[in-house]
């Protein structure tokens, strides 16, 4: 059986949004062969100009149901938002699709064609914050790699499409079909850490940000009490005029930051570190383990304990070797 798919394309789209899931599917037809049969669109079509000035060429919007629609993101989204043609082939188009999925912010023309209505998605972590406020009817999971709600999927920034696509495949093809395309592409099947956009935290509030030196300042400080009384002296702030200027700037609250730093730290720890699961919940701020493990399991999936195994058992020799014979390249870690 040959599933179809439609991926939506327009001017400024991000070309790893496309690019990433159209090399999965393609890779996974090859193990199933016509298993995949993929039409780029575009309301103007021909060669469609991405962001990086590379294009595509796309066929026109097609009446043609399809098994799968997929979105892209990326800079041309808000104007693709605002062409009423476009959003209104979507919203046709979506319900003649088994299912519908979008790429980094291609949520944000899901979500102008009322598609995400009363429905959890995510974005890039960077555009969590302005979704939430143009989009107020949909549950933003901001920190989420993917997000399924029934027939639609959402995923977060740029290579999270190619996550989403292993799970569309695992979903069509089996798991094992889709572990063997990650290993082609030399990514995790399934990443670390579960879930979640967790790299993300390191940019929070960015270089230059209101609140980046005071995020140095707690990352240094994790084991400590870092309450919103206590960071809002440090910035020189009223608790109430500090935790509404963080969130503005960050897009969380400052006692869910500190949670995730907490948790971005003690991951790293018991990944690549050796200590005890209990100093590393010590030096992590979280104090016992158990609260570690709860925190653990809530936000990846999985306990510590677990994390660590799988990290072991990729660290392997015999398992890297395996991974780069079957990607034909040299293994690298995929970015978390």
């Amino acid at each position: 059986m040959t599933r179809t798919l439609g991926l939506l394309l327009f001017p400024d789209f991000q070309l790893l949004d496309a690019a990433g899931p159209i090399s999965a599917f393609e890779l996974a037809g090859r193990q199933v062969p016509g298993a995949y049969a993929l039409t780029l669109m575009a309301r103007a079509p021909g060669a469609v100009a991405s962001s990086s000035g590379v294009a595509l060429q796309a066929a026109p919007l097609s009446a043609e149901p399809f098994d799968t629609l997929l979105v892209a993101g990326g800079l041309g989204t808000r104007a693709a938002a605002r062409c009423a043609e476009t959003l209104a082939w979507l919203g046709a188009a979506a319900g003649r699709a088994r299912r519908v999925a979008s790429v980094c912010s291609g949520s944000y023309l899901l979500a102008a064609a009322g598609l995400l209505d009363d429905r959890r998605a995510t974005t890039h972590w960077q555009r969590s914050a302005d979704f939430a406020r143009r989009f107020p009817a949909v549950r933003v999971e901001a920190d989420r790699i993917y997000v399924r709600d029934g027939k639609v999927w959402t995923s977060a920034g740029i290579t999270a499409g190619i996550d989403l696509a292993l799970a569309l495949i695992g979903e069509d093809l089996g798991e094992e079909v889709a572990r063997r395309t990650a290993q082609q592409l030399v990514v995790y099947h399934r990443r670390p850490g579960g879930q979640s956009q967790f790299s993300a935290l390191l940019e929070l509030g960015g270089a230059g940000g209101r609140f980046a030196g005071l995020l140095d300042w707690m990352r240094a400080r994790l084991d400590e009490p870092l309450g919103v009384e206590r960071l809002a002296a440090r910035a020189a702030m009223s608790p109430r005029n500090f935790a509404r200027a963080f969130a503005a700037e960050t897009g969380m609250t400052p006692a869910k930051a500190v949670q995730r730093l907490r948790l971005e730290t003690a991951r790293d720890r018991v990944e690549t570190g050796a200590e005890p699961i209990d100093q590393v919940a010590a030096m992590s701020g979280f104090g016992d383990p158990e609260r570690m493990r709860r925190a653990f399991v809530q936000a990846f999936g999985q306990p510590p304990q677990a994390l660590r195994r799988a990290a072991r058992a990729l660290a392997l020799p015999e398992n890297a070797e395996a991974s780069g014979r079957a990607a034909g390249t040299p293994p690298v870690r995929a970015p978390r």
